[in-house]
Formats: C-alpha cells, sequence, structure tokens
C-alpha cells in the first residue's frame, strides 16, 4: 500500500473549509474533476476530465472534525482521510490517502502521482476558501 500526507494551513474559518471539501454539490471550484454524481449520503462518484471514474463510500463524517470514505476505480482502491482543526484565524488540515494499486506498472509513478494530485487538491481548495 502506497500513502501520502499533505498537511497545509488555509486563511479561512473551519466552517467554510469543511463544507468545501464535503459538499457533493458544489465542486466547481475543483479543477481535477467534471462531474460528481450522488448515489445517496453515503455514496458517490467522480468522473475526471479525462473520463476516470471513481467510486466512493464515505466511512466517517464527524462534523469539522474528520471526513473519511474509501476509494475504487480501475486502477487503484483505498481510503482517503481528512484532519480538520481551527487554528487562529484560519484552519490546519490534514489529508492523507492510502491506496493500494490494481496494475503492477503503476507502482513506480503512484507515489509522484499522488502528492501531485493532493497539491491541486490544496492549491483550489485555497483559491476557493480564501478567496475575498
Amino acid at each position: 500500500m502506497i500513502s501520502t500526507t499533505i498537511k497545509s494551513f488555509i486563511q479561512a474559518d473551519l466552517a467554510s473549509v469543511w463544507h468545501s471539501v464535503t459538499s457533493l454539490y458544489d465542486y466547481s471550484w475543483r479543477s481535477d474533476i467534471k462531474d460528481i454524481e450522488v448515489s445517496d449520503e453515503r455514496h458517490f462518484k467522480e468522473i475526471s476530465h479525462e473520463g476516470y471514474v471513481t467510486c466512493f463510500t464515505i466511512t466517517v463524517l464527524k462534523p469539522f472534525l474528520k471526513y473519511s470514505f474509501l476509494m475504487d476505480n480501475e486502477n487503484f482502491s483505498g481510503e482517503w482521510t481528512g484532519h480538520f482543526r481551527q487554528a487562529g484565524n484560519g484552519t490546519e488540515i490534514i489529508f492523507t490517502e492510502s491506496i493500494k494499486l490494481k496494475k503492477w506498472w503503476l507502482y513506480p509513478f503512484a507515489c509522484f502521482y499522488l502528492r501531485i494530485q493532493q497539491k491541486r487538491y490544496i492549491a483550489d481548495l485555497k483559491r476557493k476558501c480564501e478567496q475575498a
């Protein structure tokens, strides 16, 4: 299993950051996805601009503290967990993603890919939450 963690500070209140991350309907700020299809309160699918579909099952939803879900697509399965904490005039976030690859030839690229995805997500989230 491959695991990466990213920690960041966002200059926005905890509620704004939490709602941005957990909303399945307001995702226009995300540069990595084209659409989200919601099945029910615990299951949804994200469709990337390239057409990849990833299925999600929410496993933990502790408002303003922790958000976690299982992920599965044709290339990997795994878990993502986000921890949230009010810190001064902003919000501290810690996101951890752990995946198991389904194709052996993806292993040399997986850690690099995850880190790029995490940085992109954080940059998008900061743009969304820190805008005046």
